[in-house]
């Protein structure tokens, strides 16, 4: 899908494989890469966050309340949206592994608290970020966009921690807790641990929003939430838990950003668009499920 995607890029955009329209396009991929990472760790441990499009917005309100266009005030910024993502993704944790709520139930519902906190942070479009922060992000280093390598730290990020004994438990959770638990794995508090990571990985994407625009918008996150879900089944994650992988969804995150431009650039009408974006979705996740169902179908 990958190598469709970017085969039928190239053919409707000439300068795709530009410079500008290199570093213009990763710039683009980060925010639905990071959010796909975070929405893995939640999906791997086997929940689900549909807060995280929320999470990415109030976070990036938060940030560009508090930087106001003053390049002095970026590590404070910084600072309070990872802060937002890590506690919103406490609160899921608690609520899920805790009250034990059902998770599409639980993050549904704190989806609409994080989307009505973000609008009563900035009621309507506006703010701005340093002017050097959009030039760098925009840049490249050594002729590599800034933005790839961003992805490439993301997906170095994820290495670490699938080395780590936080990851080990969240596979043994989502394979099969009881399980888990009879092995002495904290159960409860793994679950917290993988919330909190997907709102971490959630404030990452909130930046990465903040110095692609330059701006603050309460409703940004609003499409990144089914993206992520998407990208995750894409990649070859499990929605059931404990089977898949970070790297796979990274590029399901990018194959939907590659169709989002396809779709642009071929001239589909604007109002027609989410519904070709929608189909085309579609096609990807049932694709995406053949092999699942070639190795379920009984043999001749």
């Amino acid at each position: 899908m990958l190598v469709v995607a970017v085969v039928v890029n190239s053919a409707l955009q000439p300068n795709f494989w530009s410079g500008y329209a290199l570093t213009s396009n990763f710039a683009t991929f980060v925010p639905l890469v990071a959010i796909a990472v975070g929405q893995t760790v939640v999906v791997l441990s086997g929940g689900i966050d549909l807060s995280l499009g929320a999470q990415v917005t109030l976070a990036s309100v938060v940030a560009v309340r508090i930087v106001d266009g003053q390049l002095d005030r970026l590590p404070q910024a910084v600072a309070a949206a990872l802060g937002v993502g890590l506690v919103c993704g406490a609160l899921n944790g608690l609520v899920v592994a805790l009250v034990r709520l059902q998770p599409i139930v639980a993050t549904f519902a704190t989806s609409f608290v994080f989307s009505g906190l973000a609008l009563v942070v900035l009621p309507t479009p506006g703010g701005s970020v340093p002017l050097e922060v959009t030039t760098a992000y925009r840049a490249a280093v050594l002729g590599v966009p800034v933005a790839l390598l961003a992805i490439l730290g993301l997906a170095l990020l994820w290495w670490v921690l699938r080395r780590h004994r936080v990851l080990r438990h969240v596979y043994a959770v989502g394979g099969d807790p009881e399980a888990a638990y009879a092995s002495l794995v904290p159960v409860a508090r793994t679950r917290i641990s993988a919330y909190v990571l997907g709102g971490l990985f959630a404030a990452l994407a909130a930046l990465a929003v903040l110095a692609n625009t330059g701006s603050g918008d309460p409703f940004v996150g609003n499409e990144l939430t089914l993206a992520s879900v998407a990208a995750v089944v894409i990649g070859g994650t499990s929605l059931a838990g404990g089977r898949g992988g970070a790297g796979g969804s990274i590029l399901g995150a990018i194959v939907l950003a590659l169709v989002t431009n396809i779709v642009f650039f071929a001239d589909v009408p604007t109002t027609y668009r989410q519904l070709v974006n929608g189909a085309v979705i579609i096609l990807a996740l049932a694709l995406a499920g053949i092999p699942a169902l070639q190795k379920r179908r009984p043999a001749a």
